[in-house]
């Protein structure tokens, strides 16, 4: 019985002590502190800067953290006499490139920036930086091209030789220290595209409908987030290729340029080319020029002939003057073959060759020649040899019997030394085996290219100056090879 009243003594205390303690009122908690923000002496106060200032600031919580900050400016127009208070805008870090708005002569900014901590609180006395802007200017935008009325092929979807419609376009923005830093585009009515870069292709998603005239707009951002508000824009004309007929023969051949003693008229080279590849349609381009797009837009395939000779670099052939035109109508499609005499000198008719093409230029992108060259002005050339299962050709030399000094024989063929890939010699250089100009024998200068989107053929001499019969069969296999 001793233990038991020892054991008892013990635990009566400690259950009056637990009940004590379950009744004991827990301590109040303690209130959340606000925060403080503090501000960089830079800018200084009330100094007068460029629109577009970078701001430090920094924030401390005694009783947490500091989460997140809020800033706003107030501009006051000094020579407008308003005012303008834009909104908080929350940011997560204690810097920030602002531009100003500034559009008085002298504006008076006051920034303010106030700390917010992990429980929401907010400071109540935001810290505040006052100066002034001086006035920013509008960058001005420019469209370099397309051109107004300029005409473009348009086709369903991109491709590897068609991305879209190109433009390319500039800005300045003439503010001490203003820099254009976003440019964009638009097409009719819809929205705004903003790009980087001042060159770029439209897809025919942006086109609706797809073939018709529409309005390209341009315009520009700066430093100062100031958008150009006129722009710059041409409304230029979309076609969609049909294609419904076969062959347009581009009739370049100016007869009067013929060598002396050679005494045949338009019709004749005319009704000659239409016999040869099969077509009634010919556009004299020496009449009416480069055929617009919504003609050539009818035709699979452009023959284009230029059988005279110049000596002149002003008197060249103008195929190259033209030759964006030829290459959107590639792009979309269209095959090209094309001959004459000097053709391919007609794009460099004032440098020596030999000469090798660079990368952007036609004769290297599209028909993937890398040198040509041409033989001297010395009548030499006989005909060619046809490659693989293209016939052998000859000079007519009846046409050329009196004309002097060729006396049955051409001169200055345009041969290629050196193709890329995805082309093939059909013809090759043929001179007389005594021949002094040995070094020309064997040489391509007929060419055929394989595109994935439009195939060309080149021929490095006049095919009218080629023998009726053997012309004839070279308009045969020619467009054979090429599907017609």
């Amino acid at each position: 019985m001793k233990s038991f009243k020892v054991s008892l003594l013990i635990v009566l205390p400690l259950m009056i002590l637990r009940f004590t303690a379950c009744e004991r009122p827990t301590a109040p908690e303690i209130a959340n502190l606000e925060p403080n923000t503090t501000l960089a002496n830079i800018p200084v106060e009330n100094d007068t800067i460029f629109a577009l200032a970078t701001l430090h600031w920094d924030g401390e919580d005694y009783d947490g953290f500091v989460a997140a900050f809020e800033y706003r400016y107030i501009t006051r127009h000094i020579y407008f006499g308003d005012s303008l208070v834009q909104p908080w805008q929350r940011i997560d870090k204690t810097s920030q490139t602002i531009a100003f708005e500034s559009s008085d002569e002298l504006n008076h900014q006051r920034f303010q920036i106030r700390a917010i901590d992990d429980k929401g609180a907010v400071d109540p006395t935001p810290a505040e930086k006052r100066f002034f802007t001086y006035q920013t200017t509008f960058p001005i935008t420019t469209l370099l091209s397309p051109v107004p009325d300029q005409q473009f092929f348009i086709i369903d979807g991109v491709t590897d030789w068609w991305q879209g419609l190109p433009i390319t376009f500039t800005a300045k923005d003439l503010d001490f220290n203003g820099a254009v830093v976003e440019y964009a585009w638009a097409v009719d009515d819809g929205p705004w595209q903003w790009t980087q870069d001042t060159t770029v292709f439209i897809g025919p998603e942006h086109f609706s409908p797809l073939e018709g005239n529409h309005t390209i707009r341009v315009t520009s951002r700066d430093n100062t987030n100031l958008v150009d508000p006129v722009g710059d824009s041409a409304v230029i004309k979309t076609i969609r290729p049909i294609r419904d007929r076969e062959i347009l023969i581009i009739d370049e051949t100016i007869e009067s340029s013929f060598p002396f003693g050679v005494t045949y008229s338009d019709a004749d080279v005319d009704q000659f080319y239409s016999d040869v590849f099969g077509s009634n349609f010919t556009w004299d381009f020496s009449q009416k020029g480069i055929p617009p797009k919504d003609t050539l837009a009818r035709y699979q395939m452009i023959i284009w002939h230029a059988d005279n000779t110049f000596s002149n670099p002003t008197d060249a052939h103008k195929l190259s003057h033209h030759i964006e035109v030829i290459m959107d109508y590639l792009n979309t499609g269209g095959d090209l073959i094309m001959s004459g005499w000097r053709i391919l000198k007609s794009f460099e008719p004032k440098t020596p060759f030999p000469l090798t093409f660079l990368e952007g230029t036609f004769i290297h992108d599209y028909l993937h020649i890398n040198i040509v060259d041409e033989t001297v002005a010395l009548p030499d050339f006989i005909g060619a040899n046809g490659v693989g299962d293209y016939s052998d050709i000859q000079v007519d030399a009846n046409k050329l019997a009196t004309a002097f000094p060729y006396f049955g024989k051409l001169d200055q063929i345009n041969i290629i030394p050196s193709r890329a890939g995805f082309t093939e010699a059909i013809y090759t250089y043929k001179n007389e085996n005594n021949s002094n100009l040995w070094q020309y024998r064997g040489r391509p200068c007929g060419l055929r290219y394989f595109g994935t989107s439009f195939d060309a053929v080149v021929f490095g001499f006049p095919i009218f100056f080629i023998e009726k019969q053997d012309a004839l069969v070279l308009g045969q296999e020619v467009l054979s090879s090429l599907g017609y």
